[in-house]
């Protein structure tokens, strides 16, 4: 077998030329399969006497007889325009096959022949489809879920840090927030607890982080942090939706915050833990459960009763849950609760050092339960968690830490904010 192109062969015994792109194959004569094998294996030009030995051996033939053999190859070649027979002037003939030759579709099993047509394209042709797969790469790449996420993170930093007074204790604690917020002086936060009653006696430390997305002020402290773990107890979580001082009196909160926990209770689950290695079920639910609460001045303490469910289904996909309950010191506000379903992919990512879990979610089912009665201190709640309802198809959820018994989440319902959560495992 001689080989013509990547994809057409001389076989000389069998006098045909055979096409392995089409698996086909084109019958010769002795004479045309003589005098093309010996175009192919000429350097240069093949001088006339050359061609005839060749062709017609131990005989002898016009010059006419050679003539009308080129013209019947010619014909046969003409599918391949990329094989060219050339008449050279005075001297013979030669067989000019291109190096830019068409792309044909290869017999898979022709190994030799893919590797030939490979690396017979010019160094033009192989930058150029080289750059046009690491287009593709790029545009696959640009719209795929983890550059939206990371998109999402880059909108976040981490690099700085404010001390805040809590009961009388100060503590140094991260500040969370968009690239865009010029306002992220301690006072932001501070100016929202009322200094003449910020002192409460059983508090000697405490862990925090703070956050902001321009709109609202929002802080999550843990008191019982030792040694860097929470154990979710007594956890305060308040963020400021309006600019001007709340003047929330910590001694009041702290009470006030115990009975409206203990009045009513949508979303948080009692797990008792002293036989968890007996606990029966094939599906393990992560469930993590907030009370945050909005001062405003001059108006009623609201609460919102989160919570947040992750059922995974692989290492880092599955269903999330989450519910959330708003109602108001004095009950006048009846609850406005809103939940929503869907599938979350989750990420790591780093935060200006910070280690984060980041989940996408996809929202699948939400509903919105309207109250009967809204008080002017949660209308602004109704409103947010209505455009959520009307608005919502995809939702960012933000991990920033996690221990056995607690974790902090930064939450997009109800603006950004930052809350301490209690964690718990449900087997099902």
């Amino acid at each position: 077998m001689q080989t013509v192109t990547p994809y057409l062969e001389l076989d000389e015994q069998a006098k045909q030329l055979v096409d392995r792109a089409n698996n086909t194959v084109v019958s010769l004569t002795f004479s045309e399969s003589a005098v093309l094998y010996q175009l192919l294996i000429a350097d240069s030009v093949c001088d006339k006497e050359a061609l005839i030995e060749a062709g017609w051996p131990d005989r002898v033939v016009a010059a006419t007889s050679l003539t009308q053999c080129v013209s019947t190859l010619r014909k046969k070649l003409e599918p391949y325009p990329e094989v060219q027979l050339k008449t050279v002037a005075r001297r013979g003939y030669q067989l000019h096959i291109s190096e830019h030759s068409h792309v044909k579709l290869l017999a898979v099993n022709d190994a030799a022949s893919i590797k030939t047509a490979l690396f017979d394209v010019s160094m033009l042709v192989k930058i150029g489809g080289i750059l046009v797969v690491l287009a593709l790469l790029l545009a696959y790449w640009y719209v795929s879920d983890y550059h939206h996420t990371f998109k999402k993170v880059g909108l976040w930093n981490a690099d700085r840090n404010i001390s805040l007074n809590i009961g009388g204790t100060k503590e140094t604690i991260p500040v969370i927030y968009q690239s865009d917020v010029e306002h992220l002086h301690y006072s932001m936060w501070q100016k929202h607890l009322a200094p003449e009653s910020n002192f409460l006696t059983d508090l000697d430390a405490f862990g925090g982080y703070v956050a902001t997305d321009g709109h609202n002020y929002s802080m999550a402290v843990c008191p019982d942090n030792s040694k860097g773990e929470c154990a979710g107890n007594g956890l305060m979580n308040i963020t400021a939706i309006d600019p001007n001082p709340a003047g929330l009196n910590i001694n009041q909160f702290a009470t006030l915050s115990e009975r409206l926990e203990n009045r009513i209770r949508y979303n948080k689950i009692i797990i008792p833990h002293d036989n968890d290695e007996n606990q029966e079920g094939d599906i393990t639910e992560h469930h993590y459960h907030a009370d945050v609460y909005f001062p405003v001045a001059e108006e009623l303490l609201v609460r919102a009763d989160i919570s947040l469910s992750l059922i995974y289904d692989a290492d880092n996909t599955g269903l999330f849950y989450s519910a959330i309950c708003i109602t108001d010191e004095d009950c006048l506000t009846t609850p406005i609760k809103y939940k929503i379903r869907g599938r979350f992919k989750q990420y790591q990512q780093s935060l200006d050092g910070h280690n984060v879990d980041v989940f996408q979610v996809k929202l699948t089912q939400k509903e919105f339960i309207r109250p009967e009665t809204v008080s002017p201190s949660a209308m602004y709640f109704y409103r947010a968690i209505r455009k959520h309802d009307i608005v919502d198809d995809e939702l960012y959820f933000y991990r920033i830490r996690n221990d056995d018994q607690s974790a902090v989440w930064l939450t997009p319902i109800l603006g950004s904010i930052v809350a301490w959560y209690k964690y718990d495992q449900v087997r099902i």
